[in-house]
């Protein structure tokens, strides 16, 4: 059996963007350097779990739009729901 997961990524060009835009700022890392080493943890426990994992390159600007369409905040749940449905 096949197992898949969509992955958010960030890149780094876009972490001040995406760090002023999201509200749940306190959860997340201040450095992309920070984030993309956890990243890549994750990445790998899943990888070493028997998953596939496609990364998903973050958009700040439709991720923003995504929320605004459906009233919700801009939180790891939020951003979790975006990346799925990639």
């Amino acid at each position: 059996m096949l197992r898949s997961i969509n992955m958010a990524y960030y890149r780094k060009e876009d972490w001040n963007r995406f760090i002023v835009s999201i509200d749940d700022r306190a959860k997340m890392h201040d450095k992309w350097e920070d984030w993309h080493a956890e990243y890549l943890k994750a990445k790998t426990r899943f990888i070493l779990h028997g998953f596939t994992v496609k990364d998903v390159i973050v958009d700040i600007n439709e991720l923003k739009e995504y929320c605004k369409k459906r009233g919700i905040k801009n939180d790891g749940s939020a951003r979790s729901q975006f990346v799925i449905g990639k």
